[in-house]
């Protein structure tokens, strides 16, 4: 599996702490089976401002902290979880939040609490530009929790959705995981992420989760959103 949104990198969000802390998400990833994670840190302006060259160098640390702990059969890739601004296609061309793997995709993030009205107007400056938007856990907004449609009028213009494994067993509250439900039943994720920011905190429950998913989905998509859709991003693939 792939890990499509996670907060690995050391000491620059509200995720991992320090190298150890780092080393030991990747361990409790791959004992679950994971063989990817994609550093999905935050970068909102004015507060997580670490730029790419910055979180590269993380990354190329951690790799070499995989190879001294025996950690074989484990990649990390770079990205951003990037708050939802008018100037995310900026940010992308100053080198300061990063696509996924350095492809046309990108993920970010959206309020979770007042609806974005400008969300359609995003989503289209940046497909006009020649990237590919994938918005994170959308079942943890409170308008979608409301009203799922908003997914699709996004969906239908071509954006991509992430959710959070936790979600399927209420780690963001029932509600969120009831939206989960729907959303994987109209088809209308493409990926699936931990989002984890602290050790001991999802990989451990990833066997539990993806047993829940398998009640709710078809073995054929969960490997779609677990593995096959996230290599198609990282080798940028159309999806």
């Amino acid at each position: 599996m792939i890990d499509f949104h996670s907060h690995i990198l050391p000491n620059i969000d509200d995720g991992s702490r320090n190298i150890e802390e780092s080393i030991k998400l990747i361990k409790e990833a791959q004992q679950v089976g994971f063989t990817g994670i994609i550093s999905t840190s935050h970068y909102l302006q004015g507060y997580y401002e670490c730029d790419e060259s910055s979180r590269s160098s993380l990354v190329e640390q951690l790799k070499k902290q995989i190879q001294s702990n025996n950690l074989t059969n484990m990649n990390l890739y770079l990205g951003s979880e990037i708050y939802v601004t008018e100037e995310m296609i900026k940010l992308i061309e100053q080198q300061k939040a990063s696509t996924i793997n350095g492809t046309d995709y990108l993920l970010f993030e959206l309020p979770m609490n007042s609806k974005p009205l400008f969300a359609k107007s995003i989503v289209y400056n940046l497909m006009e530009r020649g990237y590919r938007p994938i918005i994170a856990h959308p079942e943890r907004y409170s308008y979608v929790k409301e009203d799922i449609t908003f997914v699709k009028e996004l969906k239908d213009m071509g954006a991509l959705f992430q959710s959070n494994y936790g979600s399927a067993i209420g780690m963001y509250g029932i509600e969120a995981k009831r939206t989960l439900k729907k959303l994987l039943k109209n088809d209308w994720i493409s990926f699936l992420g931990s989002d984890v920011h602290r050790a001991g905190q999802v990989y451990p429950e990833i066997p539990r989760i993806i047993k829940k998913l398998g009640k709710w989905i078809s073995s054929e998509k969960l490997e779609e959103l677990t593995i096959l859709n996230a290599q198609k991003v990282l080798n940028n693939e159309f999806i």
